[in-house]
């Protein structure tokens, strides 16, 4: 099926506006028309976050005439360095008051719609019939297969991007042109197997280049110019400096995506706390409340932290051993087989691991903080809370 310009060509622009894009025009293919269609163009953005930060203002300067953002978070010291939508100033704010002053500062004609709630599926269908295009630069997979699905059955296309450590990939999942991103990743990774942001890291500039690239994906559906990216995934690679296309095909016996369903249970992750496993039981995981009693009381225990020598430097619960997840397993003599054994990181899923690996290395009486220190630094120690 032949595809043209998503958006019809909008009410003519007056010479300030056309002043304005002048430089957009003059691109080969591109003219007055293309730029009409932006401005009549609605599109949402799931998430403020690095994605976010990266695509919002550049469809704001290309001329996007509305603009809806969903979030729900604050903004964090530890966003800033990637996160480039928000300052130290906007410290504690919520990312959707944030990012609109950036809007604003750019071009206060965008209109904006503000979505703060968490996308889920009682809402996504709803939040997205009121957009031509979706753009999902959410950090877990819930949330992408949620938003697959949900533009699948509205038949919207989705521009998704995702960003990991060195590496990151952008595509486009449009059901009515070609496969989404389900015929990609047909099932999502078993939970804990792939470490969020917050525990692998981010090189900020990878989050600027696969924002730019969703950022131009978005404009050449939306006008028609080019060759969208469906059916092929960009991956970006910052240590090699190097790009590498896959190409992926619709699954041709693939159950027809027709209801919304629980992602959190279909992902296996807590809906309060994406990072989180879901299947831990309590003769695995020490709820924070009962490490302070612990600490409080004095009882007889390790407890060791498996974090990076940076993230130790910013917050500690002691008195604690320090043995960094990568050298854990050269460090088993010192681990006690007596006493009870306390393993904790940032968010609980790297202490999972290391509680699979003592299990299996002989450590029974083993278990791991649920949350990490930051459910620790929020539930009983506040003053923790530094990032």
């Amino acid at each position: 099926m032949v595809r043209g310009p998503l958006v019809p060509v909008g009410a003519p622009l007056d010479p300030v506006r056309l002043a304005r894009y002048s430089r957009q025009l003059s691109l080969p293919g591109f003219d007055e028309d293309a730029q009409r269609r932006l401005a009549g163009a609605r599109v949402l953005v799931i998430g403020a976050g690095g994605l976010g930060s990266a695509t919002i203002p550049y469809l704001a300067s290309a001329g996007i005439g509305t603009i809806g953002i969903i979030d729900t978070d604050v903004v964090e010291l530890s966003n800033l360095h990637r996160q480039i939508s928000h300052g130290l100033a906007d410290l504690g704010r919520r990312k959707l008051e944030s990012i609109s002053d950036t809007v604003r500062a750019i071009d206060p004609a965008i209109q904006l719609q503000l979505h703060d709630e968490r996308l889920d599926s009682s809402n996504a269908l709803r939040i997205f019939a009121d957009y031509d295009l979706v753009m999902d630069g959410s950090d877990n997979f819930a949330t992408r297969y949620l938003a697959n699905d949900a533009a699948a059955i509205s038949g919207k296309p989705l521009v998704w991007g995702a960003i990991l450590q060195f590496h990151g990939q952008a595509s486009v999942a449009w059901a009515e042109y070609g496969p989404t991103y389900r015929d990609l990743f047909p099932s999502p990774p078993p939970p804990g197997s792939i470490p969020s942001c917050a525990e692998g890291g981010v090189l900020p500039s990878v989050c600027a280049v696969i924002g730019a690239i969703m950022c131009s994906e978005s404009i050449k559906i939306i006008t028609g110019i080019g060759e969208p990216l469906i059916g092929t995934v960009t991956t970006y690679d910052a240590l090699s400096g190097r790009f590498r296309e896959i190409s992926y095909r619709t699954i041709d016996d693939a159950a027809p995506i027709t209801e919304l369903i629980d992602y959190d249970a279909f992902c296996g992750a807590s809906p309060v706390n994406q990072s989180q496993p879901s299947s831990m039981t309590n003769h695995d995981t020490v709820a924070p409340d009962e490490l302070a009693h612990m600490l409080e009381r004095g009882d007889p225990l390790q407890l060791i932290d498996i974090r990076e020598p940076f993230e130790r430097a910013i917050a500690t619960i002691e008195p604690s051993d320090f043995y960094p997840m990568g050298g854990l397993g050269d460090r088993l003599d010192d681990i006690s087989r007596d006493l009870p054994v306390v393993l904790y990181c940032h968010h609980g899923v790297r202490s999972e691991s290391a509680l699979r690996m003592l299990r299996s290395a002989g450590f029974d009486n083993v278990r791991h903080l649920s949350g990490g220190i930051d459910a620790y630094s929020a539930t009983v120690a506040p003053h923790l809370a530094k990032y």
